[in-house]
């Protein structure tokens, strides 16, 4: 008997050691990835640009949370209900998720509950907070809770895209102990995320730990995340970043710069051979177009004329810039402002290069006007100066001059809110995933500067579908209301399209887990290393 349970031991041990063997190592390994400016804050209600926004992910969640394709999945929340009306929404939590361990708790653990919810929410509004996600909180009515698991949100008015609104890390739940000042997010930043605050050396360095209290599992049951720590440098010269990246001493890098784009990539945006067998490249669809916009406020400049605004957008070749100043990164803008990635997306015919009507819509505007030879001042920042010489390079064919205006982005932006530009080169990444959020831009009530309308376009008739857009549930109808609007600023020629951007990525080819998404966020729980 004895000899038959040791037997069964031994099986058993031999069994798991095959088990283990097999199974790759996925903790005690540190990521290490470096941000070119340092970050000016650990506080979600200042999650504003990536840089923060990177980092805040990994120390909080969210009620709800975006998977890889955009789709909304439960975070902090386990569930929630919409009424038949749109405005109310309940929200029923989880109930073991806690807070990372803290002094303020006595060192307990602290699990989260509705009442941290409602805080953080509200505390978005509040005017001594000064947060710049504000203006999330601009369509509720009322939130509070139901009971220690249970939030109720009422909205003033129907807005289907409220949920992905709450996806946003400005709406990270921190706890309420925040409010009374106990908690300094510089010193102890507390969130319930897979990582958790462990040292922050301004302009040096930035580390984060594995959070032991983290809910989330991968399929198998193992506890997220797999990585023991979060390293984040600061170097602010994008090429030692570059060179840091190739020696092994960084883990990852995101975005290409021109300092060393022709040394990673050929042309058709490929891997050069010398680095295949080392880095691995990732590319997918971002949620940012990026345009030309004219200013149609002020009477006296030719950009007035639609004409010339439509000769203009077919009288350069998108694709050949791409091919040629991006090394292939992005998508040419052919279909609209909305961009690659939302519903929404294509379904009408856009601006492609097509010179002979250039020439044609440049008659038709010398007939109308008497102009021969007509003059877009184009602004723009340094980084983009060779995009729009190109453009200047291509309509001199149709005698168009463009002179090019280069400014700081500063003056840039304050220029173009106060409609001090004819035209100017901008950008927009989307906020929430909604292509609603890209159709703003033209709505005449948002003209800046109180507004993201910088082009001032106003027309009844692209309002009225706008509002219409608004008041439906239905995603079916509200993509056909996107495609109606994303018509009307093609036919009136507001804005010259350029491209739909990509998210690129450089990892080392240990790195495993990594995904890729439209909207470039950085989530770190599902990755490790192999040895």
């Amino acid at each position: 008997m004895k000899f038959k349970r040791l037997y069964i031991v031994l099986i058993l041990a031999i069994l798991t050691a095959c088990q283990n063997k097999n199974k790759p190592d996925r903790s005690n390994l540190v990521f290490r990835y470096n941000e070119h400016s340092d970050i000016t804050s650990l506080d979600p209600a200042f999650a504003k640009d990536q840089r923060n926004i990177w980092a805040v992910h990994q120390l909080y969640n969210t009620l709800i949370g975006l998977n890889d394709s955009l789709n909304l999945k439960p975070e902090l929340a386990r569930s929630w209900t919409v009424s038949e009306d749109g405005l109310t929404y309940t929200f029923k939590l989880r109930d073991d998720v806690y807070f990372h361990k803290s002094w303020v708790f006595k060192n307990k653990k602290r699990r989260l509950g509705a009442r941290d919810v409602v805080f953080s929410l509200k505390r978005l509004t509040d005017p001594n907070l000064a947060s710049p996600g504000s203006w999330i909180m601009k369509p509720v009515e009322s939130i509070k809770t139901l009971d220690d698991v249970t939030v109720e949100i009422k909205l003033k008015e129907h807005f289907p895209a409220f949920l992905g609104l709450l996806s946003m890390k400005y709406c990270s739940v921190v706890p309420e102990e925040v409010g009374s000042g106990e908690i300094d997010f510089r010193k102890n930043p507390t969130g319930t995320g897979p990582f958790q605050f462990k040292r922050w050396i301004p302009q040096e360095k930035l580390v984060l730990r594995k959070n032991p209290l983290y809910f989330e599992t991968d399929s198998t049951g193992q506890q997220l995340p797999y990585l023991e720590a979060v390293a984040i440098t600061f170097l602010p010269d994008k090429q030692s970043e570059f060179m840091q990246f190739v020696q092994g001493n960084l883990d990852f890098m995101s975005g290409l710069d021109v300092s060393y784009k022709d040394e990673l990539l050929k042309a058709d945006g490929q891997l050069k051979e010398k680095y295949k067998n080392q880095i691995i490249l990732d590319k997918s669809p971002y949620l940012n177009s990026e345009y030309i916009g004219f200013y149609l406020g002020n009477s006296q400049s030719d950009v007035q004329n639609k004409n010339l605004r439509k000769a203009i957008n077919y009288g350069f070749d998108r694709q050949k810039m791409i091919k040629y100043l991006r090394n292939g990164i992005g998508i040419p803008a052919n279909q609209g402002f909305i961009p690659k990635g939302l519903p929404g997306f294509g379904g009408i015919e856009g601006f492609t290069y097509q010179p002979e009507k250039a020439k044609k819509l440049m008659k038709k505007y010398i007939q109308n006007t008497g102009h021969k030879t007509p003059q877009v001042t184009i602004s723009t920042n340094a980084q983009y100066v060779d995009l729009i010489e190109f453009i200047q390079a291509e309509l001199s064919d149709f005698g168009i001059k463009v002179k090019v205006n280069v400014l700081p982005a500063s003056t840039l932006r304050q220029k173009r809110s106060s409609g001090q530009l004819d035209a100017f080169r901008a950008s927009w990444i989307a906020d929430y995933p909604d292509a609603q959020n890209y159709l703003s831009l033209f709505y005449s009530k948002n003209k800046s500067p109180n507004g993201p309308n910088y082009t001032h376009f106003e027309s009844r008739f692209y309002d009225s579908i706008y509002k219409k857009s608004l008041k439906t549930s239905s995603q079916k109808q509200r993509v056909q209301y996107y495609h109606q609007l994303d018509s009307l600023i093609i036919d009136e020629a507001v804005i010259i399209p350029l491209f739909y951007d990509e998210v690129i990525r450089f990892k080392q080819q240990n790195i495993k887990g990594l995904g890729i998404n439209p909207v470039n966020l950085l989530d770190l729980k599902n990755v490790y290393k192999t040895k």
